[in-house]
């Protein structure tokens, strides 16, 4: 494998300088190149060829656990250190995770709610619980604003809003999507943060108007919101930080697609099995909402 993997960046690096730095001879780089290519050696090359596809068919971001379930589910029989050995060599790898910002800030005269949750983030069902926050994406235009509504069955985001303002609109706005989306029946808890937005009077009667639950996290901890604030971070590092958004329509179409037709369709979440949250919902309560 490392006489392949200084084969195939041979014309990028010296093969004098590859060598020693993979701790083999040149000598025996030399003897392996004239030598015809064992069975072995065709299946690891073939097996990388796939793995490189599957890795830039997700847009870079899996790790070898994440392609790993992409191969079993394409009929490879592969052990996970193989798939992460190949990835090492060939210089492969996800992203890793970052540092999360609050960007929501409470309003002091505002009231709250308890905090119904209490950092479990479990659901039995769709709409019996769902998870809401705020973040932000730099623009050459200016700062864009992104508020999310998650379900906690499958952790699927079920709606979102993005403005120029950081305004109760925008999360009236996501949860507005999510109602039309799901169309909840029965209890559902909204939990958030103790951010303004969220604990205005506008938004608060939008809870109450659908008979929803409100639920808000303690002062300044973020581990009561977690599940969301990990999306976010998924976001941020897979997506967001990789780009530079030159107005916020350009924005608005990249969050998009991360979230409709990735995230929610095809990127695997170790939470529901390493499957996508559409295709969780679909194998275990053959709901196939839209989201729009």
């Amino acid at each position: 494998m490392r006489y392949a993997c200084i084969d195939r960046r041979r014309d990028s690096y010296p093969v004098r300088m590859m060598c020693p730095l993979l701790d083999v001879s040149r000598s025996g780089y030399y003897a392996w190149r004239i030598r015809p290519q064992s069975a072995r050696a065709k299946a690891d090359q073939e097996l990388l060829d796939k793995i490189k596809h599957i890795h830039a068919d997700n847009y870079g971001v899996y790790g070898s656990p994440r392609i790993h379930a992409e191969l079993l589910d394409n009929g490879y029989q592969v052990g996970r250190h193989k798939v992460a050995k190949l990835m090492h060599l060939e210089g492969l790898r996800g992203c890793p995770k970052r540092r999360f910002v609050v960007t929501t800030k409470r309003e002091l005269s505002h009231r709250v709610a308890d905090n119904l949750l209490k950092q479990d983030f479990s659901a039995k069902a769709p709409n019996e619980r769902w998870v809401a926050d705020m973040t932000y994406i730099a623009t050459h235009q200016g700062w864009l604003y992104l508020a999310v509504v998650m379900d906690l069955y499958s952790r699927r985001i079920v709606g979102w809003s993005m403005s120029q303002w950081m305004s109760r609109h925008v999360v009236i706005d996501a949860l507005g999507m999510a109602i039309n989306a799901r169309q909840p029946e029965g209890k559902l808890i909204h939990h958030s943060d103790r951010g303004g937005q969220y604990t205005s009077d506008d938004f608060r009667d939008e809870l109450d108007r659908y008979g929803i639950k409100c639920s808000m996290s303690g002062t300044g901890n973020c581990y009561d919101n977690a599940a969301v604030e990990s999306f976010f971070g998924l976001l941020k590092r897979e997506r967001i930080n990789r780009v530079k958004y030159l107005t916020r329509d350009e924005a608005r179409a990249d969050v998009f697609d991360y979230i409709e037709c990735f995230y929610n369709r095809k990127r695997r979440h170790g939470y529901v099995g390493n499957i996508s949250p559409a295709d969780f919902e679909k194998r275990t309560t053959g709901l196939n909402q839209m989201v729009h």
